[in-house]
């Protein structure tokens, strides 16, 4: 078991996300389908073009916070890889919980995005992860991990050895692994208040994007590519939103 101590914002709700959906309606990263036409394609759609309060979004307006330190608990697995022909999605089993603004949200799945969907002062990531965790009631809290070039990802190397070109196809990871294990060792962060990245794009959804990234080596970082291509959506105007630190 792993925990993990972050240290959070606690005064008010905000909100922060990215979740894969199933929809009839197909949608895509390019093209007549892609994320500037989003909006067109199912009225359920309309918050991709309507929205105010929109992820990803370029982190450059910050406001320092007085912060709260949270305990977060994983202790449970990943158990299987997707690639859904939108991201490599990774689900997970057990308890891996974590508490924002007084309520426990658990994992339930973790998936990447190359490049990176959100940006520091502009600054694109090789690679994103989102741990999405919902809470009983089914809010909704997404912590966002960068990757850069680097030395290989051990845990990573788990997820890598066990895809799959053939889309839909899910598979039972050969070697399970805590979720947690991706994690850096410092957990200091951003926080705003977002949106699903993919359509419905619904807001009300707890972002938190981890200031330090970890590693992945460049052959790990090629193969997720080649698999998921650029599925990135664009930044989203910040509005009258502010980044906490």
């Amino acid at each position: 078991m792993r925990k993990i101590v972050l240290p959070l914002f606690v005064a008010g709700a905000l909100f922060g996300a990215d979740v894969s959906h199933s929809h009839p309606h197909h949608w895509s990263y390019s093209g007549d389908t892609g994320p500037a036409h989003w909006g067109e394609l199912d009225p359920e759609f309309f918050m991709c073009k309507e929205g105010k309060n929109q992820s990803p979004v370029d982190m450059n307006r910050f406001v320092k916070t007085k912060l709260k330190k949270l305990k977060a608990t994983y202790s449970g697995n990943a158990r299987t890889v997707v690639n859904n022909g939108h991201t490599i999605k990774v689900e997970t089993m057990g308890r891996n919980e974590v508490v924002v603004d007084g309520i426990p949200f658990n994992l339930l799945q973790f998936h990447f995005h190359t490049p990176s969907e959100n940006t520091i002062e502009g600054k694109h990531y090789p690679m994103e992860a989102h741990f999405v965790h919902k809470s009983k009631d089914g809010e909704v809290l997404v912590v966002a991990l960068m990757f850069e070039e680097g030395e290989r990802n051990s845990a990573l190397d788990k997820v890598v050895a066990d895809l799959s070109s053939k889309i839909g196809e899910s598979r039972p990871l050969k070697e399970m692994f805590n979720p947690g294990d991706l994690y850096p060792r410092k957990l200091k962060y951003y926080r705003y208040n977002g949106s699903f990245t993919t359509p419905p794009c619904t807001e009300g959804v707890r972002w938190i994007v981890l200031k330090k990234p970890v590693t992945a080596s460049k052959e790990q970082l090629i193969k997720m590519n080649k698999l998921m291509g650029d599925n990135n959506r664009p930044t989203q105007p910040l509005n009258a939103r502010l980044i906490l630190k």
